[in-house]
């Protein structure tokens, strides 16, 4: 248990010194500026080019989610999770170890190009977080956690990072293990962080900018708007990709009837649920069992797919 305390205590320490280093220290290697920088520029690109003209600038909840980006990215690592995951890591190799595994290694990819291992990385990790996200909305009680990013109903770049807490630990729990097997750590590459942020910002963005062919395989707004559309023909949802929205087209999950610009956004009862962030974190916990859990109600199926 001292072995376990120890990494706890120092977990706090150097994810703290971690961070108060990023913010001074402003570099072309530093996650902080950089998750500042890729917001104000998706920020003045909605200003420019805004897709829904009629949607403020400072457009609603605007500040909430920009406080979820730090909070999200920063400040719940400080809080104890960066902590609690460098425990839970060491504890299960101490598990195998019990049973005589010391590696999980399966595949050895250390030996590629860099380039091909970054795009490993990043097609892998964007394949298993498409699957969990499937299962934040077919799960009833994950989807009480889910909810809090379906509660956005005006869409923006900062809304890709309004997600509860409780979304992190399901998707590094389950991201670990494969991550792991072919190599990496839970601590993932610099590139693959940066490529994907910007990626989530452009999805959510309030921008009208057309991928053409590429939209079958990069995810965008004008595919992911119908993600957050309040109605939808499937009880479950579509277009669950991440970063890539080829995953969705090659499962059949991608759902574009017509441009969603001006859709209207979030749940059944949206309008009821919390607006203030401490509110938001405990609402998962306290809705009952027996509320309607489901993202939407089931319509007339699609007659045919679009893309953007």
């Amino acid at each position: 248990m001292e072995k376990y305390w120890n990494i706890f205590i120092s977990s706090f320490a150097g994810y703290a010194n971690y961070l108060w280093n990023e913010i001074l220290n402003p570099s072309w290697g530093n996650y902080f500026y950089w998750l500042l920088g890729l917001s104000l520029f998706f920020w003045l690109l909605e200003i420019i080019l805004p897709w829904r003209q009629h949607q403020a600038r400072i457009r609603q909840d605007f500040w909430l989610d920009g406080f979820y980006m730090f909070f999200n990215f920063f400040l719940f690592s400080l809080v104890g999770f960066n902590a609690i995951s460098n425990i839970g890591v060491e504890a299960f190799n101490d598990f195998l170890a019990l049973f005589g595994v010391r590696n999980l290694v399966a595949f050895e990819i250390q030996s590629w190009p860099v380039w091909a291992q970054l795009l490993t990385l990043f097609v892998v990790r964007d394949f298993i977080q498409w699957n969990v996200h499937r299962l934040l909305h077919r799960s009833e009680f994950l989807w009480r956690f889910h909810k809090l990013h379906h509660s956005v109903q005006q869409m923006g770049f900062a809304a890709h990072l309004r997600f509860h807490w409780g979304e992190t630990i399901v998707y590094r729990t389950l991201e670990y293990i494969p991550l792991a097997m072919i190599g990496f750590g839970i601590q993932d590459f610099f590139l693959v962080h940066i490529f994907a942020t910007a990626i989530g910002h452009f999805n959510h963005s309030n921008l009208n900018i057309k991928l053409g062919p590429l939209g079958y395989i990069f995810n965008n707004p004008q595919m992911h708007i119908w993600h957050h559309a309040k109605h939808m023909p499937r009880r479950y949802g579509a277009n669950y990709g991440i970063s890539l929205s080829l995953w969705d087209y090659l499962f059949g999950t991608a759902y574009m009837p017509s441009d969603g610009r001006d859709i209207e956004l979030g749940f059944d009862e949206v309008e009821k649920y919390p607006k203030s962030f401490m509110e938001q974190q405990w609402h998962p916990f306290l809705e009952g069992q027996d509320a309607d859990t489901t993202p939407a109600a089931p319509v007339e199926e699609p007659k045919k797919l679009e893309n953007a």
